[in-house]
């Protein structure tokens, strides 16, 4: 293992230029976005201020510190986890024990407020439940959106409560969030505008196959979807069905190849798919909605 010594004399930009090349080698894609991302934690900079500091050697408190992050991020540990954060739909969002938010996830986002806006409340006061909340990411993106909705989070983990309220307050969304310790929606009163949720949804047989980074590090009750995938939506979906306002709209994110049955279980619980799965970048099928209809 490489001591301290492996960025000592180094500038800024050679420090950049050789994590890279380590993280590269260990076959990490992103190599050149861990190591900006690294070093700029290190020094308190963003792009800007290292690319003025380039030629300024790492002072020897710098120079632990950032071996310290390589050799976590080597051994698989996420840069999300290694700072203690990630960016979702704009927001910076403070992690614990959660799932880290993925881009992925941003689809939800989009697909919602699609949904909202396809049948609109006149006075824009929306009511919205979040199942599963984690680190608040989709809610705490959509209040952000909708200034004058009100949001419910609920989590079974106690700690993701407390970090999706610290993520609230951080954002200056904590007056019109709460948070509920509850299995999906057994603690909610509806009526609800809308409802949203990324349930567990990888097959458990799938979960030893994952990346590490994902594998070793996420929640395992944040991946594991039962023996299909679909457990959480079997749960989730006729407990939202229920507490859905008249065209109360329920999105939630799809693992691969589940959107055609997660769009079965919403029929069968009385939600109709006005929309069509909306696709992420990478073309999977990963936002799928359904609409209560009207009384």
């Amino acid at each position: 293992m490489r001591s301290d010594k492996s960025f000592a004399g180094q500038t800024v930009e050679i420090a950049r230029r050789n994590l890279t090349a380590r993280l590269a080698s260990a076959a990490i894609d992103s190599a050149e976005l861990d190591a900006r991302l690294l070093i700029g934690a290190v020094l308190g900079l963003d792009l800007t201020g290292m690319i003025t500091a380039a030629n300024r050697l790492l002072t020897s408190d710098e120079l632990t510190r950032l071996e310290n992050f390589a050799r976590r991020r080597l051994a698989g540990e996420p840069v999300a986890r290694i700072l203690g954060n990630k960016e979702f739909w704009g927001l910076s969002l403070k992690l614990s024990e959660t799932l880290v938010p993925r881009p992925d996830t941003e689809t939800v986002v989009e697909l919602a407020l699609e949904m909202l806006r396809a049948d609109p409340v006149v006075n824009r006061l929306y009511r919205i439940a979040d199942l599963g909340t984690g680190s608040g990411a989709i809610l705490l993106a959509l209040l952000h959106e909708l200034p004058d909705a009100r949001g419910y989070g609920t989590d079974i983990s106690a700690a993701a409560l407390l970090m999706a309220r610290a993520n609230a307050v951080g954002l200056g969304l904590a007056d019109r969030a709460t948070f509920i310790a509850c299995n999906y929606a057994a603690a909610l009163n509806g009526p609800f505008d809308l409802i949203v949720s990324n349930p567990p949804y990888i097959r458990s047989a799938d979960i030893a196959g994952l990346a590490a980074e994902v594998r070793d590090h996420d929640p395992h009750l944040a991946l594991d979807g039962g023996t299909d995938g679909l457990d959480g939506y079997r749960a989730l979906i006729p407990q939202a069905s229920r507490l859905l306002g008249p065209r109360g709209a329920l999105v939630v994110e799809a693992g691969l190849g589940q959107s055609g049955q997660i769009e079965g279980l919403m029929t069968a619980a009385g939600l109709a798919p006005e929309s069509a799965p909306k696709a992420d970048l990478a073309g999977v099928p990963r936002a799928v909605a359904g609409r209560k209809g009207p009384l």
